[in-house]
């Protein structure tokens, strides 16, 4: 196997995961942005451009985070980044898919219509500012909502750290970096920022 790999968050989360597993993958990297995985030779193995990618050994290429870890997580169960039960996996699975939808897609689609925009707009339809101002909020709004949801826990799902807190600490880093930092009214966030940015797979 070989991991298609780039700056950004998304193939962070991978490289975490990987960490946390302790597995060792080749990876190879392109160039975001020079624009590499928009041109023919990757869009062959992953037609909408995006990344990371892990590329399987008879040239199979899965594309998407959550499918990507998934299929590690099967081939590997050993050190389980989604879980060990089914009620383990389907908790990381809610989580993720929360964290995902109501704070990491309005985080980032805002940001590539607005700090972004520039290297985005010969890419991808982008929104309006005005528009990616109100998603800016939205992703405020549900980080508020998750600090709440999450009180008195050590990890997303509870004692257990998961892909639900990569995936959060990665867009969290990221969000920070490009001018939307956690709310200031968030009180459980920068407590669990500490715990999970010490891990060692932070640095991955």
């Amino acid at each position: 196997m070989k991991l298609h790999d780039s700056i950004g968050p998304n193939p962070r989360v991978v490289r975490m995961a990987i960490a946390e597993k302790q597995m060792t993958i080749d990876t190879v990297t392109v160039d975001l942005m020079g624009g590499e995985n928009r041109q023919p030779a990757y869009l062959a193995k992953v037609p909408t451009g995006g990344l990371p990618a892990l590329e399987l050994d008879d040239g199979t290429c899965i594309a998407e985070i959550m499918a990507i870890v998934e299929y590690l997580e099967d081939v590997q169960p050993a050190r389980p980044v989604i879980g060990a039960t089914p009620e383990d996996r389907a908790e990381t699975r809610m989580w993720t898919r929360r964290i995902d939808l109501a704070i990491v897609e309005p985080m980032t689609t805002s940001f590539r219509a607005v700090e972004g925009r520039g290297l985005f707009a010969s890419r991808m339809t982008l929104l309006s500012i005005e528009a990616a101002a109100e998603l800016k909020a939205i992703a405020q709004e549900k980080l508020l909502w998750l600090d709440s949801q999450l009180q008195g826990r050590t990890w997303v799902c509870g004692d257990r750290h998961s892909l639900a807190d990569l995936l959060l600490l990665a867009f969290i880093e990221f969000g920070t970096s490009v001018g939307q930092p956690p709310p200031a009214g968030a009180t459980w966030i920068p407590e669990w920022h500490k715990r999970a940015a010490a891990r060692s797979s932070a640095a991955a």
